[in-house]
């Protein structure tokens, strides 16, 4: 069972990045406050059953659908990272995004713990 997780992660991952990342033009596009989580959570279910990975490329978001994936730019530094949304949050109602830990270390955000960024839906 676990072989067969680890494969279809696998399969999943490299599907991912042959994809386009093209913004889709009638997609989610919006600007707030992005938090990251990390150790404590790491290995713990999350919203869609899945462990949560702090090295992994995901996101908790309130709404929006899961294997939903995102770009999401740090608007004080224009770096950017594509994360694939796999949980439910933030439960802080300032926050627009819980982003993993690398997602969070990607566009530079571990020191602050927080930055505003845009979320933008990507075309699948």
């Amino acid at each position: 069972m676990l072989k067969r997780s680890l494969a279809s992660l696998a399969l999943f991952s490299f599907l991912a990045g042959c994809a386009s990342q093209a913004i889709d033009p009638r997609g989610y596009n919006e600007t707030g406050t992005a938090s990251y989580y990390g150790s404590r959570h790491h290995g713990k279910r999350t919203a869609s059953g899945e462990p949560f990975n702090q090295h992994g490329l995901t996101a908790a978001h309130r709404s929006l659908a899961f294997g939903s994936r995102v770009l999401v730019t740090n608007l004080a530094n224009d770096r950017s990272v594509v994360v694939r949304i796999n949980d439910r949050g933030p439960h802080t109602r300032s926050r627009l995004i819980d982003l993993s830990r690398a997602a969070a270390e990607k566009i530079g955000m571990l020191r602050s713990g927080t930055a505003r960024v845009r979320v933008q839906g990507l075309s699948n």
